[in-house]
């Protein structure tokens, strides 16, 4: 306890009416000063097959003055595999060392603004990246345990050695055993993944635009993601590790991650939100809305699964980090953050509002949580044009029918919403009388007829209406380089913190695209194991769209538009069929913030502006 005293007091600044409650820590360590060194830490797994137990290294800065002194300091951590093959930032950086190995360069801003403040960063490497030994397991039990044991060896309770394969161990002695990780995309993920072991001493956690269970990463409710493999990922990232044979390790990854999308074994493992109860561990999230990478289902499951306390940034980029699209705004809430749960300062950061959102490029709005609202259910219904109906209350009678085939992409369905498709389906709300707040994750649920044995089925949520968004589907998903800097704490040789600046890159669009779910009818009873199709019979599925929280203004268009293959982001069935939708037991719960769509007859717009697919990438680019 009087260690933890210690750190506190000699990492802020107290104004004198206040002197008994510190509001924030300052920099008064010498981060040019600060101790750079690594640490091996023993995981306890055998990944590479070498007969010796796997040790990770932990390259870790803290803060010279403090060790001498006898004081104690928290630490942020981001593990990642990505120091050595992609790097991390807007300006992918990697970890450098000096000839005696020792680390020099340390990604992101975190060290140089933290360490001065009293706080130890440490980067670790995942299982078969980088410096470490092993083999990634795609967020598996030897990711999970690379950061996880750190966690132990920061409390004293792993073995950490001065080398990667010697005999002389390293204490973390100079470590209160508060954590707190934070990263985007895979790192994000990770932190994910470590919270929900509930391993003590974890206290908080920064998932940026990260994965809640991998199963959502690679498959949709039993349809195949256009996301590569996770051993094609592994490849990627052991590129240039320490040489160890990871091949058995990819197999086992190849023969997990079955080709027919059912949920298994391999995804259970992976699969964080199943484990969501045993998370102790503060969160502060971010996700980009127009994520087309880590789709926002990844987000929102895990959301509302949590039982801790809890903040979330939702913005309309794609997979961007928030220091890259509200820089000033989120370093300051970062630096509370860390301060109230690692350093126990009482700034009243918890006490903020669960949910900010961004509602047009660089306006932003708080709320008191996310989800906003409860689930409102709207039900489609013929039209006067074949295939374009209507969206509301009242149950429709018959059925529409559409025709699946390869080159059918969402963009396009909506791309021309008053005029008859032979691949798609339109059910509109007409003009909204009153703004629309859809908050939360919607499902649909769709009684359908395929013509063949195998059929994949694509939703998708349209707001209809002019409107200037973040350009998420462009080069940078909503962001652009600028070519000045600014920079966020201290600099040393080799290692600096200033970084490019960022504006917002933003569009005129006539159409949004708000959300999109996709699946294979063939798991409309479960998604661990399909059932075989009969040509001609009705089968009746509901699977999620993906999670959201967007206005649709007073005097736009709300459409639902139901299709087969949506071939940007899921992969085709064996044999295309033609479907038909059987209208009285189709339905759309849609989440909602106050009472659902009221509306007034409106004619959609004929060819409305839109932005079109920039395509979905992988983690290489997290």
């Amino acid at each position: 306890m009087l260690a933890g005293i210690l750190a506190v007091a000699a990492a802020v600044v107290v104004a004198p009416q206040a002197a008994a409650k510190p509001r924030s820590s300052e920099p008064v360590y010498d981060f040019a000063q600060a101790v750079r060194e690594t640490a091996w830490v023993d995981i306890g797994l055998d990944g590479d097959g070498d007969g010796r137990s796997d040790r990770v290294a932990a390259d870790i800065i803290r803060p010279k003055e403090a060790a001498a002194r006898g004081v104690k300091v928290p630490v942020i951590m981001d593990a990642s595999p990505y120091y050595s093959c992609c790097g991390r930032g807007n300006e992918s950086e990697l970890k450098t060392y000096d000839s005696a190995g020792r680390p020099v360069g340390f990604p992101l801003f975190y060290d140089n603004f933290f360490v001065p403040r009293g706080y130890a960063v440490v980067l670790v490497d995942l299982a078969g990246t980088n410096k470490s030994r092993g083999c990634t397991d795609i967020g598996g039990p030897s990711d999970i345990d690379s950061a996880r044991k750190v966690v132990d060896w920061l409390n004293g309770r792993a073995n950490g050695y001065t080398t990667a394969t010697g005999t002389a161990k390293t204490l973390a002695s100079w470590s209160t055993g508060a954590v707190g990780m934070i990263g985007k995309s895979y790192d994000g993920t990770v932190a994910n993944g470590v919270a929900a072991t509930g391993v003590d001493g974890l206290k908080t956690i920064v998932p940026i635009g990260a994965i809640s269970s991998w199963y959502d990463y690679y498959r949709s409710d039993g349809a195949n993601l256009r996301q590569g493999s996770p051993a094609g990922l592994a490849q990627t990232v052991s590129q240039r590790n320490g040489g160890q044979n990871c091949s058995a390790a990819n197999q086992k990854l190849t023969a997990g991650a079955t080709s027919n999308g059912d949920y298994n074994a391999f995804w259970l493992d992976r699969d964080y939100v199943q484990s969501a109860s045993k998370v102790k561990a503060s969160v502060l999230a971010s996700h980009g809305l127009g994520d087309l990478n880590v789709k926002t289902i990844n987000f929102g499951q895990w959301w509302e699964a949590l039982q801790v306390e809890r903040k979330i940034w939702l913005t309309q980029a794609g997979h961007v980090d928030p220091f890259d699209y509200r820089r000033s705004a989120w370093v300051d809430t970062l630096h509370k953050w860390f301060d109230h749960y690692l350093l126990g300062i009482d700034n009243g950061i918890e006490k903020t509002p669960g949910a900010s959102v961004e509602r047009e490029p660089d306006v932003w709005v708080d709320q008191p949580a996310w989800p906003a609202g409860s689930a409102v259910t709207l039900r489609p219904a013929s039209g006067s044009t074949p295939g374009v109906g209507t969206l509301g209350t009242t149950a429709g009678t018959g059925t529409v029918s559409f025709t699946d085939s390869s080159g059918q992409t969402s963009s396009g369905w909506a791309a021309r919403p008053t005029e008859t498709s032979s691949g798609r389906v339109l059910f509109s709300t007409g003009a909204l009388a009153k703004d629309l707040h859809v908050s939360g994750t919607a499902k649909v649920t769709v009684t359908a007829t395929p013509s063949t044995s195998t059929a994949r089925l694509s939703a998708i949520l349209v707001d209809y209406g002019p409107a200037t968004i973040r350009n998420y589907t462009g080069p940078k998903e909503g962001i652009k380089n600028e070519m000045t800097q600014s920079c966020w704490g201290s600099s040393a040789t080799g290692n600096d913190a200033c970084y490019l600046n960022t504006s917002t890159d933003a569009v005129s669009v006539g159409l949004n695209i708000i959300s999109r779910g996709w699946a294979d009818l063939a798991n409309f009873r479960s998604l661990s194991q399909e059932s075989p199709l009969t040509p001609g019979q009705p089968y009746t599925m509901t699977f999620r769209l993906a999670s959201t929280d967007h206005v649709v203004p007073h005097g736009h268009q709300l459409a639902l538009i139901i299709g087969g293959t949506d071939g940007s982001f899921i992969s085709g069935p064996a044999q295309y069929p033609k479907i038909t939708v059987d209208l009285g037991k189709t339905s759309l719960a849609l989440p909602v913030a106050g009472p659902g769509p009221a509306a007034v007859p409106a004619t959609l717009p004929a060819a409305p502006v839109q932005i079109a697919p920039a395509g979905v990438s992988g983690l290489e680019r997290g």
